[in-house]
C-alpha cells in the first residue's frame, strides 16, 4: 500500500494487544499507554533512519534511498522533504548549541546541517585512515560527539571498524573502541559517564566508562539482546533512552527495552524490521519507530529524556 508523500498520516495500526505474552515480560504495561497500538504514520520511503524530535513536537528522519533526503513531520502530521539532497545521511543529532548533525554513509563524512538546510563538513575522520560508511551519533554536554563507523556490508573478516570521538571545537576525531564487529546505534546515560553501543551482528549491548578527555574505558557487556537464534545477526540499529534510563533499542525482534540496569524489559514488535528509534511529541511521551519503508509510532507512559535531542 503506497502513500503518497503528501497525504500526511496514513491510518494502517499494529494492535499491540497481547504484546506482554510476544515479549516474554510483563514489564511493558510499565512502559507502554494503556490499548497502545503501533501506528504506521506513513510509508512510500526507501529506507528510513536516524529519527530526531523537532522543537514543534514533530520529527525529522532520514531516507537512505536515492536520492537520500531527511525529511520532517511537522506538528500538524504533515511530511515534507527538510533537506532534499543527501549524500546518504544516516543518523541525526543535536549539539548542545542547537546545531542538527548528521553521518553521511556516501560522504563518508560528519555534517552540521544549518538553519537554512545548507551541509558544513565538520570531520572525515581521524586524519589518518578514512571513514568506511559511518552510521550514528550522538552528542554529550561538553561540545563532543561520539559516532560509529562500522564500514559497508559485508562485513570483511579483520577489517577493523571504530567507535570515534570528536572533542569540542576539533576537526580531527579520535578512535576510541576498535574492539566490535559491527557498532551501530549508541547513546550516552543521562549523567553522561556511560556510553552504550549496540552491534548489528553480535546479541550483547556493549557498554564503556566515558573519561574527561572523552576515550572509553572499562569495556563490558551491558545487556543481552532476547529471542535470536544463535548465529543469526542481532540487527541492533539505533537506540533512545528515556528519562528513567530505560534503553530502547531496535532489532531483528522488534524494540528491545531495557530497565538502567540492563534488565530486560519486553520487545515492542513493529510490523516491519526497524532501524531508529527516538522520543517526540508532546512531552516527548511518543517513541517513533524507522522501519524500511515506513515511519511507525506508539504511545507511551514514559517520556525521553530532559535534554536536547536524543
Amino acid at each position: 500500500m503506497k502513500r503518497n508523500l503528501a497525504t500526511g498520516i496514513a491510518s494502517l495500526t499494529f494492535v499491540l494487544g497481547g504484546c506482554a505474552g510476544l515479549s516474554g515480560s510483563d514489564g511493558l504495561d510499565a512502559v507502554l499507554s494503556p490499548g497502545a497500538q503501533v501506528e504506521l504514520v506513513q510509508e512510500g520511503f526507501q529506507f528510513t533512519e536516524g529519527p530526531l524530535d523537532a522543537p514543534d513536537g514533530g520529527l525529522f528522519f532520514t531516507d537512505l534511498g536515492k536520492p537520500s533526503r531527511i525529511f520532517r513531520l511537522d506538528g500538524s502530521g504533515k511530511i515534507a522533504p527538510y533537506v532534499d539532497r543527501t549524500q546518504r545521511a544516516n543518523g541525526l543529532a543535536y549539539m548542545r548549541n542547537g546545531a542538527m548533525m548528521s553521518v553521511e554513509a556516501e560522504g563518508k563524512r560528519v555534517i552540521r546541517i544549518e538553519k537554512n538546510t545548507t551541509m558544513a563538513e565538520v570531520t572525515r575522520g581521524d586524519g589518518e585512515k578514512p571513514l568506511l560508511a559511518p552510521n550514528d551519533l550522538i552528542a554529550d554536554s561538553k561540545g563532543g560527539l561520539y559516532f560509529t563507523d562500522p564500514g559497508p556490508r559485508p562485513v570483511v573478516p579483520g577489517r577493523k571498524v571504530y567507535v570515534y570521538y570528536l572533542p569540542p571545537g576539533a576537526s580531527t576525531a579520535i578512535a576510541v573502541d576498535d574492539t566490535m564487529v559491527r557498532p551501530n546505534g549508541l547513546t550516552l546515560t543521562l549523567d553522561e559517564r556511560t556510553l552504550i553501543v549496540a552491534d548489528t551482528v553480535e546479541h550483547d549491548l556493549i557498554a564503556f566508562d566515558v573519561q574527561r578527555d572523552g576515550r572509553l574505558t572499562a569495556r563490558r557487556v551491558w545487556a543481552r539482546l532476547r529471542g535470536l537464534k544463535q548465529g543469526e545477526d542481532s540487527g541492533a540499529d539505533g537506540m533512545a533512552i528515556d528519562r528513567t534510563e530505560r534503553v530502547f533499542v531496535t532489532t531483528a525482534t522488534g524494540v528491545q527495552v531495557f530497565e538502567k540496569n540492563g534488565q530486560y524489559v519486553g520487545t515492542i514488535p513493529v510490523p516491519r524490521r526497524p532501524t531508529n528509534v527516538a522520543f517526540a511529541g508532546p512531552g516527548k511521551s511518543i517513541l517513533y519507530i524507522t522501519a524500511r519503508e515506513g515511519l511507525y509510532r506508539v504511545r507511551t507512559l514514559t517520556r525521553g529524556p530532559d535534554r536536547l535531542g536524543k
